[in-house]
């Protein structure tokens, strides 16, 4: 197999996102990191873009070992020896010198011609091969480069002494295939090719980053430059997480490998995200929160039969410590049932399929079933199994300032409708005078207490009312999204116990 570099440009291309600045304690967090994460060279910074950068730079450049710790450069004398003085100390320090050779960017930004490009080029290799041990060299925003300048350019560079060359798709212009043909291009039009590694450097603004990448594996890049998350200038640069994963699962593809520690993976992920506040989505690849996550009942069924059903990558490769069977509406009753049972509950036929319909119900107007949840609806469901009446039907009318109305509607164990209308004060006094009228209760409502089960305003609401008549007193509970819902189930599961007791008595 062919072992890929991976060049991590986190804290310099990666800092330069939008809203990013990092100061040196958290620089150096993600210097150890990325160590731990395994990736060959280091971007370290840009050591002449300012004082902080330069001290950030040498700071890294001290510390880690392990890693070749690199500083970006202009094709400037001033840069190369400023970036000199800050890696001096590092254990394997090497230069990144760029200079544009798109005509675009010759033209309006650099204002040179091809021949002072290239005679640019050929000066500042020179002098950072006579510092450095590795030097590479960027041909910046070569995508949109005339094929036969790039070639030349490169060529000149490596000449003069570059190790690394590196095709930038600066602007995230290019896709796969074009990606792939211009590395094919270069390994036949430059006579020195097989004497430098080519690397490659993709941005994200077509959403292409980590497919040119691979493609420009699969065209004879021996190096890939990215950075964690896929943080970046604009829409970001390829995320060497999603490459790194690609060329382990599909090694069988691409016949590369690479140094990644990939079980670093999630830590180092959630590391960039914390530090620079940049938020991974949950969609996103390997990294994301929704990565390993299964709502779909079908998915969630072959999951757990056997996970590689719907799982190409195992959740521990990437540090994460399982796959998230996410109960949704979504979700079918294997995957509530097994849930259920981590839980703890053993549910009989019958309390498990009234606690699935309740559920399902449950999903379709809550975004989120947390834990908590199943709990209550679990202790609410299966207490409802040997009630005598269910609430079928609440209607509450609120007017400000004046008296409620509510209209209930029951049902008792024989499927009979059990319906009646009552005003009062509040909303709940109304609903609870209207269940006293249907169930023909002489109670007084001796405690009201309700809680919120989960947070968020589609939180569960938990209440508990304890009813007394004739010297006896009993308790009674109801779990509902719905603030009324929840007061009027818990009124009739204590009300059904009235009645009980009053049966029993005669």
């Amino acid at each position: 197999m062919r072992q890929i570099l991976f060049m991590d440009t986190t804290l310099r291309d990666g800092e330069q996102s939008a809203g990013v600045n990092l100061n040196p304690q958290e620089k150096l967090q993600i210097a150890r990191q990325l160590e731990r994460f395994g990736v060959n060279i280091m971007e370290a910074g840009f050591a002449a873009a300012s004082e902080g950068d330069f001290q950030s730079v040498r700071d890294i450049a001290k510390v880690v070992k392990n890693v070749s710790v690199m500083s970006l450069a202009r094709a400037k004398e001033s840069d190369i020896r400023t970036a000199y003085e800050a890696l001096k100390e590092a254990v394997a320090p090497r230069l990144h010198v760029f200079i544009a050779t798109s005509d675009i960017h010759m033209k309006y930004k650099l204002r040179m011609s091809r021949e002072e490009v290239l005679s640019t080029i050929r000066e500042s290799v020179k002098l950072s091969k006579s510092l450095f041990p590795v030097v590479q060299f960027s041909a910046e925003d070569a995508t949109r480069t005339d094929y036969a300048f790039l070639a030349q350019a490169i060529e000149e560079a490596i000449r003069s002494g570059a190790d690394v060359v590196n095709i930038p798709d600066t602007v995230g212009y290019t896709n796969p295939q074009e990606y792939y043909q211009l590395f094919q291009y270069l390994k036949q039009h430059v006579p020195s090719f097989d004497k430098a590694i080519f690397s490659c450097h993709c941005h994200d603004d077509l959403g292409m980053a980590t497919a040119n990448s691979l493609a420009a594996i699969e065209g004879g890049a021996g190096q890939i430059e990215g950075t964690i998350n896929g943080i970046g200038e604009r829409a970001g640069n390829a995320a060497l997480e999603e490459i790194a994963v690609a060329l382990h699962i599909r090694k069988d593809y691409y016949n590369a490998a690479s140094s990644i520690v990939l079980k670093e993976t999630k830590a180092t992920s959630s590391l960039v995200s914390r530090l620079t506040g940049m938020i991974v989505p949950k969609n996103k690849a390997i990294v994301g929160a929704n990565a390993f996550a299964h709502e779909s009942g079908i998915h969630q069924d072959g999951v757990l039969k056997e996970a590689s059903t719907y799982e190409i990558i195992s959740p521990e490769l990437v540090g994460e410590e399982q796959n998230k069977l996410v109960l949704g509406k979504h979700s079918g009753r294997h995957a509530f049932t097994d849930r259920m049972a981590e839980l703890g509950y053993e549910l009989a036929e019958d309390e498990r399929d009234r606690a699935f319909r309740a559920f399902k119900q449950l999903a379709d107007r809550k975004k989120e079933i947390t834990e908590e949840d199943l709990h209550a609806l679990i202790l609410g469901e299966t207490s409802l199994l040997d009630q005598q009446y269910e609430v079928k039907h609440l209607q509450a009318h609120f007017v400000s300032n004046g008296t409620q109305s509510a209209t209930v509607v029951l049902e008792d164990q024989e499927g009979n409708t059990l319906e009646d209308a009552a005003t009062g004060a509040g909303s709940i006094e109304a609903i609870y005078n209207a269940i006293e009228r249907i169930l023909k209760l002489d109670c007084r409502l001796v405690d009201y207490r309700i809680q919120s089960i989960t947070q968020g305003q589609d939180a569960l609401a938990h209440v508990h009312v304890e009813l007394e008549q004739a010297g006896k007193r009993v308790s009674g509970f109801g779990v509902a999204q719905d603030v009324l819902e929840a007061s009027a189930r818990a009124y009739v599961h204590a009300g059904g116990k009235l009645k009980r007791l009053a049966v029993s008595k005669r």
